[in-house]
């Protein structure tokens, strides 16, 4: 292995897209800088690791500055798995309590970038290797409403994946799709103002019925528009409104059957294709119920379910959950760790989502995951710098490989 060693580290505090303070890290060597800002979620799984200590980004850089920056100085860059395993063991803890989640993904990923430059390679061939050459249709988040909005549906997004001649057609049929719901809410609600949430997706005061038509009603306009199939998903986030064995929507209370039927009803009835989280995180069994009903006319996407865990997507794939995990880096906290994830699902023949959080940077490091990992889509938003970055990084990894 080719050696070239860490020699400074340097991190300091920045805002993500809701205002939040979250870290950015520079990692240096060989006269090379890789630098990465992490985000943090709203929509958090109980299992996934802590995003910053008690003391918050305060606390993150001076654990860096006081216990590990000394011991990562000096490794060797190429050496990722060493690197993250070191975060993890001077951390001393299993989620990441005293460095923080979002320290540990932005030097895990910052070290990543350092070691492309390096080689003059983009990142997603670092990660991926040679073959890395599959681009992920991008999944844009249109209807907003459980913890990203204030006043939306119970279901937390509505979605749409445009599925264009090259990645560029594919995200503009998703802006537009974007911007047809906003004229078909104004439409709807002429005295009322509509808002975006924290992903940018429309946020009104609609039920979760009335948005599934209003998505699949500008979704067949545009599709029709572009002569392309527009694919229509949703995220449940059902442990946010799940309360002692119910699920509770605006509208009524479901048990658990009829929460498993009314999530195989998206599929056999309304037509969607990717299905995130209909279920508690804790229910494994109740998941597996709904992937077996629905075969494979549709993806059910564990992302609470798994937290980029390997252990608990093992645990998936033999109980037959879903067919599709969601890959969070922050989840877990190394890159390391997230390419295991990743690993095991493909393994267990389930296909990956790459996905943004809800307070976002304008990072583009998932896109090159995404890309490196053959991801089937990526999870970014449709408009806003913060998605887009993710988006137009795409476009141009997709121009990458067809001069490659």
């Amino acid at each position: 292995m080719m050696e070239v060693h860490i020699d400074e580290i340097k991190a300091r505090k920045v805002l993500d897209s809701r205002g939040a303070v979250t870290v950015e890290v520079e990692v240096s060597a060989g006269g090379f800088t890789g630098m990465c800002s992490a985000p943090s979620g709203a929509s958090t799984g109980k299992t996934e690791v802590i995003s910053f200590p008690k003391g918050g980004a305060d606390s993150s850089l001076e654990f860096l500055q006081k216990k590990l920056a000394s011991k990562l100085l000096g490794l060797n860059i190429f050496d990722q798995k060493l690197i993250d395993t070191t975060l993890m063991e001077v951390d001393g803890t299993k989620n990441f309590a005293n460095a923080g989640g979002n320290l540990a993904t932005a030097i895990s990923i910052a070290c990543a970038k350092t070691a492309s430059y390096l080689l003059g390679i983009p990142m997603y061939r670092y990660v991926g290797g040679a073959f890395s050459d599959k681009l992920p249709r991008p999944m844009g988040n249109v209807i907003g409403g459980g913890k990203h909005s204030m006043n939306g549906t119970t279901i937390q997004e509505f979605l749409v994946s445009g599925q264009g001649k090259d990645f560029f057609e594919s995200m503009l049929i998703n802006a537009r799709v974007h911007h047809r719901i906003g004229e078909l809410l104004s439409e709807k609600f002429p005295k009322e103002s509509i808002g975006l949430g924290d992903e940018k997706a429309w946020t009104a005061n609609v039920s979760d019925l009335e948005a599934v038509e209003i998505v699949k009603s500008a979704a067949n306009e545009i599709s029709s528009e572009f002569k392309r199939p527009v694919l229509l998903g949703t995220d449940f986030a059902a442990s946010s409104f799940y309360e002692k064995g119910k699920y509770v929507y605006k509208k009524g209370v479901k048990s658990r059957d009829e929460q498993i039927d009314f999530a195989k009803s998206f599929s056999k009835e309304f037509g969607f294709y990717y299905i995130e989280d209909p279920l508690d995180e804790t229910d494994f069994e109740g998941f597996a119920e709904i992937t077996k009903g629905v075969g494979s006319k549709s993806l059910i996407v564990g992302d609470d379910l798994y937290t980029t865990n390997p252990d608990r997507i093992r645990k998936g794939a033999k109980l037959h959950s879903t067919n599709c995990v969601l890959i969070k880096v922050n989840q877990i906290g190394t890159l390391s760790k997230t390419a295991e994830a990743v690993k095991v699902a493909s393994d267990a023949g389930m296909e990956t989502t790459v996905s943004h959080r809800s307070g976002e940077t304008t990072d583009d490091f998932i896109a090159h995951l995404a890309v490196a990992f053959s991801s089937k889509f990526i999870k970014t938003g449709t408009i806003g710098g913060e998605r887009l970055s993710k988006l137009n990084e795409l476009v141009r990894i997709e121009e990458d490989l067809s001069s490659s």
